[in-house]
């Protein structure tokens, strides 16, 4: 508790007052305590308190509002997601600790208490929360900090153009703050663009660069104060094209967005609605969006800045100018967002202005980039070399995940510096392959199985995914490896290595080993289910149909009067143990099931003596006590040679020998199906247990 500095505030919504009390008195020497009775005063309670709340101790089982009703309720208002919850219930079924979980409880103590347990869980949730918060308050502003350095990149860029423009420098960030007032209005406006937040976001940031292009115009042409001879405006209306084709041979980063509306913003910016612009004369919305709210807000901050061939012009002229076709023809919708933002505009621009404080900094930057032209390509090749190792280091610890990179001459292994500490190893390990630490971790035959898979791959496919559990500090634990092998540009291609990451999967794949346990198990019993049972039964008969094999099904004799009798919790009891002497009963090869109620499945296979097989199966399961009820089972049996090689014939012909058995005076036998003989006449029944008996299971079971 020493990382807690102050006491935490934890609501108890339990209708035990006497439960209340008791975890009042484990927990109030150092959390503050508030109650509730009902699941509605929980509720009401975490309407009133909020976010002093740090936990929830919520019972299941309560009058008004149940504690399903509060999750529910939590979920609702999303209280969940900032405050946990740790149920406390007696009921200990799997459904109502399932679907607890799926509304978003976190931890789950069962009555009566223990209060070294009841302790340690709360501390431990509340310090659990607690850094999760922290961390996600990290996140956030690291994730901030990077959009800041990016866009801090993209000004200095396009300040470098504005510098050598002669322009003031706010160009660019009036543009920005039109091009995302603009776009917001539009999006207010109609969803015919299918625009969203994150792409205003990204078109707002490209818009930065729509001028890159001026970089290759002669500076006596940019910053001639007269008007342009044909010529020199031809020269001047190539910055357009330029712009695009700098964006368009970049090495990489073709499929990013920025880089996407960045392209699209260079080259039509200066198209007209009418089809008069250049460089392409693409008319109405053959133009992209993004290029025509950058065009007009382009226009825009020409008319209201000075320009050494003209004064500027008041916010007002200006949107009467654009509005009025005076600077070319525009999408009628964006002049109208122009018009009903204008006011938004002008404070706009004029906070932009106003909080504008690093634009000092920035030009400083940019004059000392113009200052050391000799900066050589190596050190700036240094520079983002290095950069982008910062990136790489400061992402792939972020993630959490193992990152590696493996070469074949040398053979060498290098981890990321998280990796690294995470298995205990250096970060570049020679010949991994005949390393103990490494084998340590993961032994030699995982490795040569994901060697061959990576050696199996060609270069138009080089991706593996590859499960296999590593031993993490003494704890082996499911990692999914994927990886990207290397090849090499020679013909044939050489496989050279590969680089990929390895992630933590052991949680979800015991839930996932989990979930398909409950899918195909029986809750009560744990016994295979039907569906499950039928599909592996099937499986068997297709893969050795020339087998021999048995289907029985059970029927648990005087089931009924056991529940009436002792309740059906007693009767839950008695199908467990039946269903432990069949598991008992069978071989490792064979199948035991429950169909359903009281009815059960055996699968089997056996050579050539069926009685003996049978009669050994049935005289295990057969009898016993439980408590004081007499275990009676009646059982139908259909062979392969008999009723045919699929499951629905077995199936159906064992109920069918089970048939004659339950209608018959005497229960607790066993019966064949044979083909030749019709339902009234099957083979009669053998049974191991004599009348008297049978007779004395009735008489107990009553």
């Amino acid at each position: 508790m020493d990382n807690i500095t102050c006491r935490q505030k934890i609501l108890i919504v339990d209708d035990s007052e006497m439960n209340r009390a008791i975890l009042a008195d484990m927990l109030g020497g150092e959390f503050d305590i508030v109650e509730a009775e009902n699941g509605v005063e929980g509720v009401a309670m975490l309407q009133k308190h909020g976010p002093e709340i740090s936990l929830v101790l919520l019972d299941i089982v309560m009058p008004v509002m149940d504690g399903f009703g509060v999750l529910t309720q939590m979920n609702k208002y999303h209280w969940i997601e900032d405050m946990p919850v740790i149920m406390i219930s007696a009921e200990r079924g799997s459904s109502h600790i399932e679907r607890a979980f799926e509304l978003g409880i976190t931890d789950f103590i069962s009555r009566p208490f223990d209060a070294l347990i009841v302790h340690r869980r709360v501390v431990n949730t509340i310090l659990l929360y607690a850094k999760q918060k922290r961390l996600t308050a990290m996140v956030a502003e690291q994730i901030f900090e990077k959009e800041q350095r990016s866009s801090l990149m993209i000004d200095i860029l396009s300040h470098c153009v504005e510098f050598r423009n002669g322009e003031s420098g706010m160009h660019v960030r009036n543009v920005h703050i039109l091009t995302e007032t603009l776009l917001n209005a539009l999006l207010r406006k109609t969803d015919r663009y299918h625009i969203s937040q994150a792409d205003i976001s990204v078109i707002s940031m490209a818009s930065a660069l729509h001028d890159i292009g001026k970089i290759a115009i002669p500076e006596e042409i940019l910053n001639k104060p007269g008007k342009f001879t044909p010529e020199e405006f031809a020269i001047m209306k190539t910055h357009s094209m330029v712009g695009a084709e700098m964006l368009e041979n970049l090495p990489s980063y073709q499929n990013e967005p920025l880089v996407r509306f960045a392209y699209q913003i260079c080259r039509w910016h200066h198209e007209r609605w009418d089809g008069g612009g250049y460089p392409d004369g693409l008319k109405g919305d053959e133009i992209p969006i993004s290029a025509q709210v950058v065009a007009m807000a382009d226009v825009y901050d020409a008319l209201t800045s000075e320009r050494v061939y003209k004064p500027p012009f008041s916010h007002e002229r200006a949107v009467a100018m654009i509005v009025g076709g005076e600077c070319g023809q525009f999408n009628p919708q964006v002049m109208e967002c122009m018009q009903e933002c204008a006011d938004e505009i002008r404070q706009e621009l004029a906070a932009g202005r106003e909080q504008n404080h690093g634009q000092r900094d920035i030009q400083s930057v940019v004059r000392e980039l113009h200052k050391h032209k000799e900066l050589a390509a190596s050190e700036r090749t240094l520079e983002l070399l290095e950069h982008e190792r910062m990136k790489y280091s400061f992402f792939a610890a972020l993630t959490k995940e193992i990152q590696f990179e493996y070469t074949i001459n040398p053979p060498a292994l290098v981890l990321n510096t998280w990796g690294s500490e995470k298995l205990e190893l250096p970060e570049a390990l020679l010949d991994p392959y005949q390393s103990a630490e490494a084998l340590a971790i993961i032994n030699a035959d995982e490795q040569a199985r994901l060697a061959d898979a990576l050696h199996s791959t060609t270069p138009g496919s080089p991706v593996v995914q590859y499960d296999c559990k590593l031993n993490i500090k003494g704890e082996e634990r499911w990692h999914r490896i994927v990886a990207r092998a290397s090849w090499s540009s020679e013909e044939p291609p050489r496989y050279t290595g590969c680089i990929g990451k390895a992630m933590d999967i052991h949680n979800s794949r015991l839930q996932m080993e989990n979930l398909e346990r409950q899918a195909s198990h029986d809750s009560l019993t744990g016994l295979v289910n039907r569906d499950y049972a039928k599909k592996r039964i099937i499986e068997r008969l297709e893969d050795r149909p020339a087998g021999h094999y048995a289907l029985a099904i059970l029927d648990l004799d005087y089931f009924k009067s056991a529940n009436d009798t002792y309740g059906h919790m007693f009767g839950d009891e008695v199908l467990k143990f039946l269903a432990e002497r069949m598991r008992h009963s069978i071989r490792g090869g064979d199948i035991a099931a429950r169909v359903g109620g009281d009815e059960f499945l055996i699968f089997l296979e056996y050579k050539d003596d069926l009685e003996s097989a049978i009669e050994g199966v049935y005289s295990r399961v057969n009898g016993g006590v439980y408590k004081d009820f007499t275990i009676s089972v009646s059982m139908g049996v259909a062979s392969n040679s008999e009723a045919g090689g699929d499951y629905d014939s077995l199936f159906r012909c064992a109920d069918q020998a089970l048939y004659v058995v339950k209608h018959s005076e005497n229960k607790g036998r066993y019966n064949y199906y044979h083909k030749e003989n019709a339902i009234d006449t099957v083979t009669s029944a053998i049974s191991p247990i004599d009348e008297e008996e049978n007779t004395e299971g009735k008489e107990e079971s009553k």
